[in-house]
């Protein structure tokens, strides 16, 4: 018969407001009291949000924290919540060092009965945790109700050997791990065979419990879940959803006699926590739940909005502005912007010149009509006329003026009516440096930077096919998605008359960015080296660009900025 209910609040903390997460954190715990848990598990640094950054370099920052941990448990036990075990990650600092620890607690009745920081700090990708934090050495073994739980924070599973193995040395009946782990393609298929290889290792059921929401570019998409010592999957939670998920786990009794301070696999020193609940069990057992998965094309739709949502409410808009061209790109960007925060705070402008074709701007129009956003049009001509007069430009010149007038049009209404620009560029053309400074990357948030055209393409056909499954009309009208993508800025332009075609571009720049292979080594695949060695002179190039280019959510294994750190003054030409 089950004898612990653990309940896991998978939520979205926001960084830096140490008051609303604790906030978010007695709203929780009362939901997972009341439905009889004994012990609730929070995020990776719930209570500070995650990642801090050079937050944790703040002095003040770390002593808010750490104060607000104290009172906290207090408040939980003042409100008739103090017999629930919670378990919940905050910023905290080394006792012998004094330097910033990723740390998480078990506060009950009243205390703070145990702390301990994070073993394994990650320093790659997105992750620069040697900068800000100092690991720790410590074993934490909760004793709740006289049943082992063993405790790990995120990157200790991610690396071999650890608390894993330590928590399978020390007999542990549950390993619970709370993590910040951000999202990417398939990353939730490669999550649950790490998680049942670190159960198997550990010999015992293995709780995985993930954020939910966006900070910056990073998404978190939760997909909690708990797996059996022999990795069948118990209950999980859905992706990109707040959630509570409980479940009841059979756990032996705990027999293990090893003292304090014991030394396990990588120089762990056991500590461990004796509490009681006061629970006699649960009163009734609840339903395993397993949330059904979604599709490739469902779940990064799912990850641009849940990111734009995040950034643009986070940040206190509550209204986004984009420039309606009646292209692809800005079609997309527009029904993302209306799934994350509502039609009626989507304010979209069609910007024609003398080169905008009649079938744009009825395709803008259109888009409008179908998702019932605000819609102005604003014609540039007479700005550009202005210009042309005065300084008789011609070429790229020219093409680079119209963009940058509608750059500049578009801040204009942001700063008069206080709407946040999105900008529209996707990363194939970021890549090459197919955009204008200070024109199509004007904007405070990309919400398809880290996406292929390519993809954009197949993202605007399930976006649509979505709609008609649930007897919607289809957002993005047919004829913006079966044109030849053009800028639109000369006569007849489309945007091969300056790249290679899509599908043989990105395939390209997925080997060279994400697959970080040299020239020769994609030449050696088949591909004609002329072809080669244009892309990646125009992808080395464009790195002041990308620089300048705001930030936006991040889907794929390696996006533009913390993941791919490159020198803007480079000589090394051959890839």
């Amino acid at each position: 018969m089950p004898n612990l209910r653990l309940a896991m609040a998978q939520f979205d903390p926001h960084v830096g407001d140490i008051a609303r997460n604790g906030e978010e954190v007695v709203r929780w715990t009362r939901r997972a009291a009341e439905g009889g848990a004994r012990v609730v598990a929070f995020p990776e640094m719930a209570l500070t949000g995650y990642p801090v950054e050079d937050l944790a370099l703040r002095a003040s920052f770390v002593d808010a924290s750490r104060a607000a941990l104290v009172e906290l448990a207090r408040r939980l036990a003042a409100e008739g919540l103090g017999g629930t075990a919670v378990v919940l990650g905050y910023l905290g600092r080394s006792q012998a060092t004094a330097r910033p620890q990723n740390c998480a607690a078990v506060l009950h009745d009243g205390q703070v009965v145990t702390r301990f920081a994070k073993h394994f700090l990650p320093n790659y990708g997105v992750f620069d945790e040697y900068r800000w934090f100092e690991r720790g050495d410590q074993l934490p073994v909760l004793r709740v109700d006289g049943m082992d739980v063993a405790l790990a924070i995120c990157e200790d599973i991610w690396q071999e050997g650890g608390r894993a193995r330590a928590a399978g040395e020390a007999g542990a009946g549950l390993l619970l791990v709370v993590n910040g782990s951000p999202y990417e393609r398939n990353k939730d298929d490669e999550r649950l065979a790490l998680v049942r290889r670190r159960a198997a290792e550990a010999g015992c059921p293995l709780a995985y419990l993930n954020m939910v929401g966006g900070q910056d570019e990073l998404v978190f998409d939760g997909d909690s879940l708990v797996v059996d010592a022999a990795g069948q999957v118990l209950a999980r939670a859905p992706q990109f959803e707040e959630s509570l998920l409980v479940v009841d786990l059979e756990l032996p009794a705990a027999s293990a006699q090893d003292a304090d301070g014991t030394l396990f696999s990588d120089g762990l020193r056991l500590v461990r926590t004796e509490l009681t609940t006061g629970a006699a069990g649960a009163p009734q057992a609840v339903a395993s739940r397993i949330a059904p998965r979604l599709s490739d094309e469902a779940e990064i739709y799912a990850a641009l909005v849940t990111g734009t949502r995040a950034y643009v409410r986070k940040n206190g808009f509550t209204s986004v502005l984009i420039g309606l061209s009646g292209g692809i790109d800005s079609a997309l960007v527009a029904a993302i912007a209306v799934d994350a925060i509502g039609a009626e705070n989507v304010h979209c402008v069609s910007m024609p010149s003398r080169y905008s074709s009649q079938h744009s701007r009825d395709d803008a129009a259109e888009l409008a009509r179908r998702t019932g956003l605000h819609f102005r049009t604003v014609p540039i001509a007479p700005m550009f006329d202005a210009y042309m007069d005065s300084l008789g430009l011609t070429g790229l010149a020219e093409e680079n003026l119209q963009s940058r007038l509608r750059g500049t049009l578009l801040m204009a209404i942001s700063n008069q009516e206080g709407h946040i620009v999105l900008a529209p560029g996707n990363k194939s053309e970021l890549a090459v440096g197919y955009s204008t400074l200070y024109g199509d990357s004007v904007g405070a948030f990309g919400p398809i930077k880290d996406v292929y055209k390519t993809l954009i393409f197949r993202l605007a056909g399930w976006r649509n096919e979505a709609a008609v499954e649930r007897g919607e009309v289809p957002p993005i009208p047919e004829n913006t998605i079966l044109k030849p993508p053009s800028a639109e800025l000369r006569p007849d332009q489309v945007d091969t008359d300056s790249l290679p075609d899509y599908d043989l571009l990105d395939t390209i720049l997925d080997a060279y960015i994400e697959g970080d292979q040299g020239r020769d080594a994609i030449v050696a695949r088949g591909f004609e080296a002329a072809v080669v060695d244009r892309v990646v002179r125009l992808v080395d190039g464009a790195e002041y660009k990308r620089r300048q280019y705001p930030p936006g959510p991040k889907i794929s294994p390696k996006g533009f900025g913390r993941d791919r750190r490159l020198p803007i003054t480079n000589g090394w030409r051959r890839g």
